[in-house]
């Protein structure tokens, strides 16, 4: 693997020890995938909630935050995803301080480095888009997945160590999804039927993912019409990455890489897969369980737009959730500052409902608050998260938000779909 001479004096030690381990790091990364050499990137979003680091892994960062300020300072913009503890709502959530202490250890290490703690995973509805071309280390699948396709940026899926060498240094390994080999089409899905409401744009997304046999298995979908708004698309990317592993796709006449088929395929365009109302239904019935019990539910993966909070406010409008249901929507910082001020917030928190700020569900500790709080049947418009909570020890339901919140209402599933 090639180095220049910067990134040769970072390897030697030249710049200090955290930019030392960042360049061994990148090295690692490289070889194992056969990199030529190393591509500069402009930004870093950062996956390591407390609950995936565990205490060595905050041990590990206070360490490099202990160096002094010109060795750990990133050296390009870097933002983190979602974290594990909302300290305005945890001890109501069931979290012990053992879970908070580390939060604040991890958030106080990481902003030592210089990481703005952004604590979304919907960077690119609520910090910055990265644009057509530009290169960028991010952790985050869902984020991943839509700046590669829905905004033609290049990154691989960056575990937390990549990402943290790539914004100590400023590069990350040129291979998978930064070269233009790896961002053609191999798999065509022909849609047959437009999804109607954002849970059925998670379902596309998993019955594609569902068909992904490798992670450079580049699906590509034909047949949807007219314009996709962000939110539909951001739902079935984050499924399509959630089910299948998969960092890029191509929807033709939508996303900037596709204007049609022959553009993204090399030679004959394959035989179209059709997915239509069928397959929807089949994948959305298979979370419908035997009886109609509830006990939470949950908007989140991805944290919610602030359309998609200001539609939740507006289902909410004159009711009041079931005193034996939780309903729980999670957002951004800083829309849900923006949330609070437009008085969004207030009206899902005054039908009863919990607003959190900066975490997602699954990032939080699901399986222990589920045991705290005696949370077993979750319901939720969101497949990314049905598809993971079943590991969780939940029993998931999958639905439109409309649905979600008559239930929550009712206290039971209702007019769920069939």
């Amino acid at each position: 693997m090639k180095l220049d001479d910067h990134q040769k004096a970072m390897l030697a030690g030249a710049e200090g020890r955290a930019r030392q381990y960042a360049m061994e790091q990148i090295l690692k990364v490289g070889r194992f995938f056969d990199a030529e050499d190393c591509v500069p990137i402009s930004q870093v979003h950062l996956m390591a909630d407390p609950e995936a680091l565990g205490p060595s892994g905050v041990d590990f960062l206070e360490s490099l935050a202990k160096l002094p300020l010109a060795e750990r300072r990133v050296r390009v913009p870097a933002i983190t995803d979602p974290r594990g503890v909302d300290f305005n709502a945890y001890k109501r959530l069931g979290q012990t301080e053992t879970m908070a202490d580390l939060e604040r250890r991890a958030t106080a290490a990481f902003e030592a480095l210089g990481f703005m703690m952004t604590n979304t995973c919907i960077n690119y509805q609520s910090v910055i888009p990265p644009v057509l071309g530009e290169h960028i280390a991010f952790g985050d699948t869902g984020s991943s997945i839509y700046a590669n396709s829905v905004l033609g940026a290049r990154t691989n899926f960056e575990g937390g160590p990549s990402a943290l060498a790539a914004a100590l240094t400023g590069y990350t390994p040129r291979y998978g999804y930064h070269l233009d080999r790896h961002r053609r089409g191999h798999t065509h899905f022909e849609v047959t039927t437009r999804p109607k409401d954002l849970a059925e744009w998670g379902a596309l997304g998993g019955l594609v993912g569902r068909a992904m046999r490798s992670y450079w298995e580049v699906p590509v979908l034909s047949g949807i019409s007219g314009p996709v708004t962000s939110d539909e698309i951001k739902q079935f990317g984050a499924a399509l990455a959630s089910f299948g592993s998969t960092p890029l796709f191509h929807m033709i006449g939508i996303t900037p890489e596709a204007p049609d088929l022959k553009a993204v395929f090399d030679g004959p365009v394959p035989k179209a897969t059709p997915l239509g109302r069928a397959e929807i239904d089949r994948l959305m019935a298979s979370y419908r369980p035997k009886d109609d019990k509830l006990d939470v539910v949950v908007f989140a993966a991805p944290q919610l737009s602030l359309f998609e909070m200001r539609t939740l406010a507006d289902h909410l409008d004159g009711r009041t959730i079931n005193k034996d249901v939780t309903l729980i929507a999670t957002t951004s910082p800083d829309i849900k500052a923006a949330a609070d001020r437009m008085g969004i917030t207030a009206s899902i928190e005054g039908a009863g409902g919990m607003v959190l700020s900066g975490v997602c569900f699954y990032q939080m500790y699901a399986r222990d608050i589920g045991e705290a709080n005696g949370w077993k049947r979750l319901m939720s418009n969101s497949a990314k998260l049905v598809n993971i909570l079943g590991g969780y020890g939940y029993e998931p339901i999958l639905d439109s938000m409309s649905a979600c919140v008559e239930s929550a209402v009712a206290g039971r599933i209702v007019g769920a779909s069939s």
